[in-house]
């Protein structure tokens, strides 16, 4: 039967896996957890004469360094001086050259917000009146490229590993202290360990360039990671490594001294271990929860500890199944999982769901804040990804309580540890003996007259043969290495009987139908939660819902109130693959000087909408030579792309392409006029 089971196991983690990294592939560079709210000058505003500075505002506390914030006249060249200046973590401002000449000029800006996400974003304004500009408005597309895709491999990984060393060390203390002796168990809890410890390490080096330029070239660079150390998150991280010294001394006690206690003397440590273990545990998840998401925003005092409480549940629940799942397939046949050790998992299981959904309720609105962000925003949608799989894996443990329920009740009632010990020596002792006896049977057979020990040609008295007897001294060197040889055909048989009895414990238990169904519901259990923590990660890295309509509507509020109405273009296109033909639809409004909002709509000939892979847009003023300037559109749903602040310098004649792809090769790029301002 495990012969059966094996390949299904390795082909299912093999496929869980590659959908848990799918999923962290495509959530591209992390959205911007903080928005710019206001500037002065406003965007796209012109202005009289040149300003003294430049102020910008966003929607929480970011944190700045020298080249955060820059200014570039027309031709690129910068115009900024000193230090960016900040007021209250949300206010900056940075001072300008005196004297420039009247144009267009670009602010472009690149900080890191307060749930140590960067962001980065730019706009224009001119001075006296418009002209050309060579600088594209683009921006840098923060957190992205192969740094970013390393850095939330880093994040996803070290979530595993923390749910592994939490959860597994918790199942070993909480529900199988036996277990403490598994190798199998102790592999995968150090397994965990190094995981974390190795994870923490990458997001330290990876910090610098992942919030600065993005190069992979910078990773290693001391004075990036020097930079690091000072910041909320790089000091969050060390915590982490110390934490996981104090972690590692745990593990040595709970595998080493614990495992070596007598039952009776276990009490008094199990205690300290579970105090201490927990105060580590707890400690390792407030270094999440002090820099990310629940620091910052609505009631941070109490986000925070709800966070570890949350993270806790997490590890608990996924983590003790890890080990539960591979101590029911990998444990030795003569120390299987006991159904008592099942059961008291399931309630600590139960637990953990219960402060998920509790928790977890909060979280959800305090991130989201309205009905109409769980559908109108990509935090929302992944958060409904992520309660349908709970609810799966809540389905599939329920199975898995039915299924522990029939083992309890057909399992055998267990001797008292001293009893069954002594019984494995008393047993292991007459195993040794009977070998001992077997070898010495077919060493030295009967002779004809059923005298046992004599061979042909030697005196059935004294064993040796007739007229060889040795002189004093012979007999016992003789004797020596008779002895020898039989010990080590003792040895032998004896191995070789053990191995037998263990095959044959190990087909009895994988025989018991109730065990081999509880293995595959537990199996499902884990396969749904390896892609529910690749869901996680990928939230953590998304702008939550409530900050996301907070800055649309702080962006709405401070455009200008001239308004020209709305263009639409209707463009068709054919990339030439199979499904390369389609309708894009491009709504800009209020089409005027200044800021504009972009809608874009992709349609297949029939009118029905649906997804490609790529849409991009440039903007050009052909007569002024101006552009093309880029405008990068975020997908918001089935069809739909948008983006907000899009600057248009200038009144004319502008020329919208937008550059279609449908698959990794097909692409075609169309264009069309609209007339604006």
């Amino acid at each position: 039967m495990t012969q059966t089971i094996a390949p299904r196991v390795r082909t299912l983690v093999l496929l869980l896996l590659a959908a848990a990294c799918a999923l962290l592939a495509a959530a591209g560079p992390a959205s911007a957890h903080a928005a710019l709210t206001g500037s002065d000058p406003q965007q796209g505003a012109v202005v009289d004469k040149a300003p003294a500075q430049v102020s910008l505002t966003f929607s929480e506390a970011v944190s700045v360094d020298d080249d955060s914030l820059r200014v570039l006249d027309p031709k690129g060249a910068r115009v900024d001086e000193g230090e960016p200046v900040g007021r209250g973590g949300t206010d900056y401002t940075v001072k300008l050259h005196a004297g420039l000449p009247d144009g267009t000029y670009t602010v472009a800006y690149q900080v890191v917000s307060a749930d140590s996400h960067p962001v980065a974003g730019a706009y224009t304004f001119s001075i006296g009146a418009p002209s050309e500009t060579s600088v594209s408005l683009s921006g840098q597309e923060a957190g992205g490229g192969i740094v970013g895709w390393l850095y939330g491999l880093g994040r996803y990984v070290s979530y595993a590993g923390f749910a592994v060393l939490a959860g597994g060390a918790a199942f070993v203390l909480a529900c199988w202290p036996r277990g403490a002796g598994v190798r199998v168990l102790q592999r995968l809890v150090v397994a965990g360990w190094l995981v974390l410890t190795a994870g923490t390490l990458l997001l330290l080096l990876l910090r610098g360039s992942y919030t600065g330029s993005g190069k992979a070239g910078d990773v290693f660079d001391l004075g990036l990671l020097g930079q690091v150390l000072q910041t909320k998150t790089g000091a969050s991280l060390v915590s982490r490594l110390l934490l996981l010294a104090a972690a590692a001394l745990f593990l040595a006690v709970l595998f080493g001294a614990y495992d070596k206690r007598e039952d009776t003397e276990k009490r008094d440590l199990t205690f300290g271990l579970a105090v201490g273990g927990s105060v580590v545990a707890a400690g390792l998840a407030a270094t999440w929860a002090l820099s990310e998401h629940a620091s910052v925003g609505l009631q941070a005092g109490l986000a925070m500890p709800v966070d570890v409480v949350h993270l806790l549940a997490v590890a608990g629940w996924l983590g003790g199944l890890t080990a539960l799942l591979t101590a029911l397939y990998r444990a030795p046949a003569d120390m299987p999982v006991p159904a008592s050790a099942v059961s008291r998992f399931s309630a600590v299981a139960f637990g953990s769901v219960v402060a998920l959904v509790l928790t977890g309720v909060y979280q959800s609105w305090r991130q989201l804040g309205s009905w109409s962000a769980l559908t109108d925003t990509r935090y929302g949608q992944l958060l409904l990804v992520k309660i349908a799989l709970v609810v799966v894996m809540v389905g599939v443990a329920y199975l898995s309580r039915r299924w522990t329920a029939r083992l309890t009740l057909t399992a055998p009632a267990a001797a008292p540890e001293p009893e069954k010990r002594e019984r494995e020596k008393q047993q292991v002792g007459a195993a040794l003996g009977g070998a001992a006896e077997d070898a010495r049977g077919a060493e030295t057979p009967a002779d004809a007259s059923g005298t046992p020990g004599a061979v042909k040609g030697t005196d059935a008295g004294d064993g040796v043969p007739a007229g060889d007897a040795p002189e004093d001294g012979g007999a016992t060197g003789g004797e020596g290495a008779k002895g020898s040889a039989d010990s080590r055909r003792a040895a032998q048989l004896a191995r070789q009987r053990a191995a037998m009895d263990t095959a044959r414990r190990k087909r009895l238990r994988d025989a018991d139908p109730h065990r081999f169904g509880l293995r595959r519901s537990v199996l499902a259990e884990a396969g749904v939660a390896v892609v529910l923590l690749a869901v996680t990660t990928v939230l953590t890295q998304t702008e939550p819902g409530r900050t996301e309509q907070e800055a649309q509507a702080a962006g709405r509020s401070s455009s200008a109130t001239a308004t020209s109405g709305t263009v639409t273009l209707d463009m068709p296109f054919d990339t030439g693959s199979a499904n390369g033909k389609g309708v894009v639809r491009v709504d800009i409004e209020p089409a005027r000087v200044g800021g504009n909002s972009m809608h874009l709509y992709v349609e297949r000939p029939d009118g029905q909408a649906f997804d490609i892979p790529e849409v991009k847009v440039a903007l050009t003023l052909e007569a002024k030579d101006i552009g093309p300037l880029p405008v990068a559109p975020e997908h918001i749903s089935t069809g739909h792309w948008s983006a907000d602040g899009v600057q248009i310098p200038m009144a004319g004649d502008w020329k919208v392409a937008v550059t279609v792809r449908t698959s990794d090769i097909d692409q075609v790029t169309i264009s069309k006029n609209a007339q604006i301002g």
